[in-house]
């Protein structure tokens, strides 16, 4: 069934997951968004006086880490960087997979080989491994880290938009549209999308919990967003050394990756719930 995004709103705001998943994210939302005012301290400030005592206190919130870094605006600033890339990476994979699914479903034959064994070909890559070659070919940085994610999620959207493809390219509206002389494009955009924006909503929350992961992984691998800039993967690995020492330096940007997965994950969730109701 296809809906208006006013609708699906409003439909979600009915689920008891997706109500859940909606505030998890929209609490890290408004923190990265406020986080040039809310923040106490500048998110790279060390206090090497800090250290002795570093868990949290009332200056300090959520403590310091090892170098007297206040945890809290890290954290705050680390949202904004994760909430900025994980996005931008996912509507990237999102419209990549996206017209090549459509082109794969519709035309057929040479056209639907060509990408479905292509997309084949970077699945059987393990992400991980792909990932590090990339980053290690050609730097990290914002840019590489959103186009390595788009290249290497798109073929699984494509996956899903050609199914939807193949279900409704022989139906009567989309046959009509030929006989006016539609463009391929009006047909795909216009006549055969729609169709697959419900599963295209789902599997957009559930990426977006991967690629938090992924740009965790990828952090605490030393291969994530160059410093300074905070990001939590590179929160964790500057201290998981000291976890059994100051486990609150390694458990926080832990639970703050985790909790936003778990809300785009309930978000998902929210939302195929809805479209089953609506």
């Amino acid at each position: 069934m296809t809906l208006r995004p006013f609708a699906w709103v409003a439909l979600l705001g009915r689920t008891r997951g997706g109500a859940i998943g909606a505030g998890i994210v929209l609490f890290w939302a408004a923190l990265a968004i406020l986080a040039p005012w809310l923040a106490p301290y500048p998110p790279n400030k060390i206090d090497p006086a800090l250290i002795a005592y570093p868990y949290p206190t009332a200056k300090n919130w959520l403590g310091v880490d090892h170098l007297g870094r206040d945890m809290l605006s890290r954290l705050m600033w680390g949202a904004r960087t994760v909430l900025t890339v994980a996005p931008a990476a996912g509507r990237g994979a999102a419209v990549l997979g996206t017209l090549l699914g459509l082109l794969a479903g519709y035309k057929g034959g040479v056209a639907d080989t060509l990408i479905m064994r292509v997309g084949d070909t970077l699945l059987a890559f393990p992400k991980i491994i792909l990932y590090l070659i990339i980053i290690a070919r050609f730097g990290a940085s914002a840019f590489n880290i959103i186009a390595v994610i788009t290249v290497t999620q798109a073929p699984i959207i494509a996956r899903i938009v050609r199914a939807v493809t193949l279900d409704v390219k022989n139906r009567d509206y989309v046959a009509a549209a030929r006989m006016r002389g539609e463009s391929t494009w009006f047909i795909l955009l216009a006549e055969i999308l729609p169709n697959a924006r419900g599963p295209l909503m789902v599997d957009f929350f559930l990426r977006l919990g991967y690629t938090v992961i992924a740009i965790g992984v990828l952090g605490f691998l030393g291969v994530g967003l160059p410093p300074p800039d905070p990001d939590w993967g590179s929160m964790i690995k500057e201290t998981y050394g000291m976890i059994f020492v100051w486990p609150h330096m390694t458990l926080i940007p832990a639970i703050a990756v985790s909790s936003l997965v778990i809300g785009f994950n309930f978000l998902a969730t929210g939302l195929r719930e809805a479209s089953e109701d609506g």
